[in-house]
């Protein structure tokens, strides 16, 4: 599969610490399509997580010197810190089932050195087509035509 643009020392270090302290996040949308060799472009990795509350997202965040910052009225929640600038907060996923469900169904890809779970392709096109934004729309047959040849290699129905 295809790495994701080259992520930093502090990014990688930001994912290890997510994993290592066991917070349950999904890499989703077109950064985890473009993992799985979909063609397409994005300027941030999102991250859907089964709680913001977590502590370990909290322990995780202390490691590399960053915090979470709650939404305000005027703003959405936010990771803050050096090498946390390329990350966004999902907090959910149209047209999807819970993360619960989501996470169990997730895929194990590598990213640097580090395993973590991703959106599989023909979820992240059932997101799209239910969000239904102009931008989702031009990238839907992208994921279409992705998302069909991987089922003709592998003869079955897709990632």
């Amino acid at each position: 599969m295809a790495e994701l643009p080259p992520f930093t020392e502090r990014e990688l270090r930001f994912v290890r610490e997510l994993v290592g302290h066991q917070v349950r996040f999904l890499i989703v949308g077109l950064s985890a399509a473009a993992l799985q060799g979909a063609p397409v472009v994005t300027q941030d990795v999102d991250l859907w997580f089964a709680s913001l509350d977590d502590p370990n997202l909290t322990a995780a965040l202390k490691q590399v010197g960053g915090a979470y910052v709650p939404p305000t009225v005027y703003t959405p929640p936010m990771l803050a810190g050096e090498g946390l600038e390329l990350f966004d907060i999902v907090l959910r996923m149209q047209g999807l089932e819970s993360f619960d469900e989501e996470w169990a169904n997730a895929i194990e890809l590598t990213v640097g050195d580090v395993v973590t779970r991703v959106l599989p392709l023909t979820r992240i096109l059932a997101s799209k087509r239910a969000a239904d934004r102009p931008k989702d729309r031009l990238v839907v047959p992208v994921l279409e035509e992705v998302v069909a040849l991987q089922a003709a290699r592998s003869g079955g129905t897709g990632t």
